[in-house]
């Protein structure tokens, strides 16, 4: 038995490593089952805890806790696993009880220095454990500065979108708007902007998959919404405007079905990665339209009749309206218009339209949607 001991111990040692390496170091969008377990509990005990309440806010609040949670978590998962490892190992290579080989365990992984035997041949387990503890808790906060930092780029984009796209964002109220206010010409460095974080985003969250749970600190916004905004804006103005709309327009709906596949597979969401044009999606016809008449009437023009443009809107989206509304859904973002239902009862929420306070306007207001 003692030996089975030790080589439990040593495989959950290895096992422990491995999660802490994938997490932590490796660069690359590797699958974290802790992570991903982790995330699953963690969100049903937070989601049921806001259910009473009911509403998006009350889930929102909820699940505010949800990334430090995990944080915490992960680092006590570790720290546990390696305590049991180390117990196991002690205890299958020397005559030490349960109740010693834990302590002495927990002593050395801890750097308490309270308990030690007078074996030699245990030395090397005292020091692998002594080593481990400290290190682990250093790459957990050499970690937290990373994610930080890809946040703080992150909400900064969100936010400078609220003055363009509404709150919570929305694709066609971005095109109306600019058109409003008259300032078509700043869409290309808007699409250049997004492209670039859409290619940070890529990168960050498929690395670092805790990012997922990292909410806005305002309730209305969220980076998928934003990002789902800006590329059917983006799907919009080329299917309506195929000869002025600028090439950016393209690059940035690349770059953000890129993005959203490299979070997939890290994630292992399944997904299309070459889906046909002419395959269903799940937004309307009506919905399109609506749409369209909306950011006709504030002024946005139009160089193709709206139901040609409907068959180029419609190829654009399928690339990416599948995984955009699984993303929407597993970060619980706010119900915005044309982001996919969400896991939670809550109604769609528009985008608040500020009312045009200009001297001797007598603009009309633009048509619901």
């Amino acid at each position: 038995m003692r030996l089975i001991h030790t080589v439990l111990g040593a495989l959950l040692l290895l096992l422990v490593v491995g999660s802490i390496l994938r997490t932590l170091v490796v660069p690359r969008g590797l699958y974290s089952s802790l992570v991903n377990r982790l995330w699953v509990v963690l969100r049903t005990v937070l989601r049921l805890s806001a259910a009473p309440v009911g509403g998006y806010r009350a889930q929102d609040r909820a699940l505010t806790w949800l990334a430090p949670l995990v944080l915490l978590g992960m680092l006590t998962v570790w720290l546990s696993g390696m305590l049991l490892a180390y117990t196991l190992l002690l205890h299958g290579t020397s005559e030490f009880s349960w109740t010693i080989a834990i302590r002495e365990a927990g002593s050395s992984l801890f750097t308490l220095g309270f308990a030690s035997g007078e074996r030699l041949q245990l030395s090397a387990i005292d020091f692998m454990a002594a080593a481990s503890g400290p290190l682990v808790i250093a790459l957990q906060i050499s970690y937290l500065p990373t994610l930080y930092a890809a946040y703080q780029r992150r909400e900064t984009e969100v936010t400078l979108l609220q003055s363009r796209a509404g709150e919570p964002a929305w694709g066609p109220e971005l095109l109306a708007r600019q058109s409003l206010v008259d300032t078509e010409t700043a869409l290309p460095q808007l699409y250049r902007d997004w492209e670039r974080l859409a290619a940070d985003i890529g990168e960050s969250h498929s690395n670092y998959p805790v990012l997922l749970s990292f909410r806005s600190p305002q309730p209305n916004r969220s980076w998928v919404v934003g990002l789902i905004a800006v590329m059917d804006a983006a799907a919009l103005h080329l299917a309506l405007c195929p000869r002025s709309a600028p090439p950016e327009a393209r690059l940035v709906l690349r770059a953000g079905f890129t993005a959203m596949r490299d979070i997939a597979r890290s994630l292992r969401i399944p997904f299309d990665p070459d889906p046909d044009p002419d395959v269903p999606i799940r937004l309307t016809y009506a919905e399109y339209l609506g749409a369209v008449a909306m950011i006709t009437a504030a002024g946005f023009p139009r160089e193709r009749p709206v139901e040609d443009a409907w068959a180029h809107f419609h190829g654009w989206r399928v690339n990416y309206e599948a995984l955009a509304y699984e993303l929407a859904r597993r970060s619980d973002a706010v119900p915005a218009l044309w982001t996919g239902p969400r896991d939670f009862r809550a109604p769609v929420i528009p985008p608040a339209r500020p009312t045009d306070r200009r001297p001797g306007t007598s603009r009309p207001p633009l048509p619901p949607v």
